[in-house]
């Protein structure tokens, strides 16, 4: 590997730790690693019931208070209460916080027996009420900090409408509570704050959080990214699909957009430009392949644990069923940058610049086998809750054989300081986001709403597809990933599976279209982190990317028309389903770059424009479940496409031959 990616991967580590939290002191960054060792042996002795405390019933209400407890106040240390206040050392107003953060949930798991018992959740006493009140307002100002003030407005609005439901118009009208009741429901309720959500933090989340941060800790992302150069950094466009694996290996583990843009983007973004890239289009390359790390298996990021716990199946079953739309993702995503480079004539980065496979796999070896117990512990024994220890347990031991990565008593404790930022982040997230889960569950909003989306499509399911794309694709503009994803679970999911929909197909077409914001604009946060380390125009970065990541606006309705895509079918109805979608993905992505794989570079001017829009009519129509669509004959569909593209290639090769004989006519 040469010094300069060496380099640019030390910049990008800088980077993401400048962007994301402030510089703790010595004696925060001790108080972090505490209170995660803290809050990690007790999830661990929930998950694996190992009773370290004797004599104390530690209920799943109190569990999940304790957990509070222990990363809530956190948010208030690693973010100021405003960007342009940042500075290494919290204020007073901050401890002020923390300390509350933690003593209101302690309250709370002390008298959880009694809560249980005395029916709080719709009769608390006034004690109650108060310390609800004032847990409600903490939840709401760290998800803020976290998760920004769009995502926090979003959550106190709907957070307080139970109040004033009744007075709301027909299609949103509800069941009206009063104040008290409303705060202390939002708390109390297994079914808002701290319900799906956070179970599903305090049940699965937890230990991959954990393996993700030891995972670049231990020098997996600098692996992930050799390996990626040795394959594919001296082909045609090399540097470009380097990125594509790297991003979407350590997507895959670290669940963020942003920080995999930077991590990754300060070292492919510069080998893209210096092999012939334009800055808009290396960077567009970069946001699209960090968007799409977080929808690959194996841990896919937080939301899918969440998914899991909505659908009530083992997490496994998640990673399996979006394998296939991940690798198509990735599959358009490369087919275009193929296509691009090879328009441009671009060539791959010299040998002398790129690190050995076999020496980077004889150093890197270890990582293989952690990923090996992972898949173990997730797949063979359907061990979702304790998987990502064991493969972090293991990881620990043989990262200690390895001088380069040894752990020294500063790096451990780094370590420790950045999962619990990782977690106190995400606790916020989900604890403002249970908010709204609550709100609508209490006042029966959610099946309002699911009859009216239902009513408005009437039986046109693509109709109601189409609707419930632009409303993920709105709603992800101002919040998390996550947060977006339980939102629509709660409101668009219903609607989707009462129109015959497979359930997984649909949590898994909301969570697909919640993410097209990082690289759409007018927000496209992904796009515009790549275009700051390019130094490109951010909206001219945001349609490029656009463009690249086009099959993430296609593949979601694939699947959710077609399910043999996410694996539910016979070995026939699947094979037949991935290759379709693969030869229209084909076909769509050279109709956009103007190359067709094999046969060459589509012309420019209006005849190449027809050709392009003959190529994406037959592409889409291949890829398509026409049946479900169309309402057509499937055999007979296939065929208009094949003839679609026929022509579309035939017109191809006869304006290419005539440009080949028109020199030789003018020569005569």
């Amino acid at each position: 590997m040469s010094t300069d990616i060496a380099a640019a991967e030390a910049r990008g580590d800088m980077m993401a730790e400048e962007l994301a939290y402030r510089r703790l002191p010595r004696a925060i960054e001790l108080l972090f690693a505490a209170l995660t060792v803290f809050g990690t042996v007790m999830v661990l002795n929930q998950m694996a019931n190992l009773q370290f405390f004797a004599g104390i019933t530690i209920l799943e209400n109190r569990y999940l208070f304790l957990l509070a407890a222990f990363f809530l106040g956190l948010v208030f240390l690693a973010y100021p209460a405003r960007p342009a206040t940042m500075r290494d050392v919290p204020s007073w107003i901050d401890w002020v916080l923390f300390a509350l953060s933690a003593a209101v949930p302690i309250w709370f798991a002390v008298n959880a027996e009694r809560a249980l018992n005395g029916g709080w959740e719709y009769a608390a006493p006034v004690e109650a009420q108060v310390m609800a009140g004032i847990l409600v307002l903490l939840v709401i100002e760290a998800t803020r900090r976290a998760g920004g003030l769009v995502l926090a407005c979003v959550v106190a609005l709907v957070a307080l409408y139970p109040v004033v439901a009744d007075k709301m118009p027909g299609p949103i009208a509800g069941l009206a509570q009063p104040l008290t009741t409303t705060v202390t429901n939002h708390i109390l309720s297994n079914e808002s704050a701290f319900g799906i959500p956070m179970r599903a933090f305090g049940e699965l989340v937890v230990g991959f959080i954990i393996f993700g941060v030891a995972l670049n800790y231990t020098g997996g992302g600098k692996f992930f990214n050799d390996v990626a150069f040795a394959l594919v950094g001296r082909f045609r466009g090399g540097a470009a699909q380097v990125g594509v694996i790297s991003s979407g290996l350590q997507g895959s583990i670290s669940g963020s957009v942003i920080s995999n843009v930077i991590s990754s983007g300060v070292v492919t973004i510069p080998a893209m430009m210096r092999t012939g890239f334009e800055r808009r289009y290396a960077a567009g390359v970069e946001a699209v392949a960090s968007t799409g790390g977080v929808l690959m298996p194996p841990v896919m990021g937080s939301t899918a644990f969440v998914m899991a716990g909505f659908l009530g199946t083992p997490y496994s079953n998640i990673a399996v069923a979006a394998a296939v739309p991940a690798l198509l993702f990735y599959f358009g995503l490369a087919m275009q940058i193929d296509a691009y480079a090879a328009r441009r004539g671009l060539k791959g980065l010299p040998a002398s610049e790129l690190p050995s496979l076999g020496q980077t796999f004889k150093e890197g070896w270890t990582y293989i086998v952690v990923f090996a117990v992972l898949a173990y512990f997730l797949l063979a024994e359907s061990d979702e809750a304790l998987a990502p220890f064991y493969a972090t347990a293991v990881l620990f031991v043989v990262n200690q054989f390895d001088p380069r990565h040894r752990f020294t008593p500063a790096k451990f404790l780094a370590f420790l300081t950045a999962c619990g930022r990782s977690l106190a982040e995400l606790i916020a997230i989900l604890l403002g986001v249970g908010l709204i889960v609550g709100a609508f569950s209490v006042t029966g909003l959610a099946g309002t709403l699911a009859n009216d989306l239902v009513f408005l499509a009437g039986n046109k399911v693509l109709a109601l597809l189409v609707m419930g794309a632009l409303t993920s694709f709105v709603f992800g503009m101002g919040m998390t990933a996550t947060a977006c994803y339980i939102f629509l679970a709660i409101t668009l999911a219903p609607a989707l599976t009462k129109a015959g929909l497979d359930p997984m197909a649909v949590h898994l077409f909301i969570f697909y279209w919640g993410m097209v914001s990082f690289i759409t604009p007018p927000v496209a946060l992904g796009s515009f982190a790549a275009a700051t380390i390019a130094r490109a125009n951010p909206f001219q970065v945001g349609l490029v990317s656009m463009r690249l990541g086009s099959v993430i606006y296609i593949v979601p309705f694939l699947f959710v028309l077609n399910p043999a895509l996410i694996l539910k079918g016979t070995p026939f109805e699947i094979a037949e389903a991935i290759v379709t979608a693969a030869v229209g993905i084909v076909l769509i992505c050279a109709a956009l770059q103007g190359y067709l794989l094999g046969i060459g570079r589509i012309p420019d001017g209006f005849g190449g424009a027809a050709i392009r829009l003959a190529l994406a009519f037959a592409g889409l129509c291949i890829a398509l479940p026409s049946d479900r669509v169309f309402g057509l004959d499937h055999a007979h569909w296939q065929l208009v496409a094949v003839g679609a593209a026929v022509a579309g290639i035939a017109a191809f090769l006869i304006r290419r031959m005539d440009a080949r004989q028109a020199p030789a006519v003018r020569a005569t």
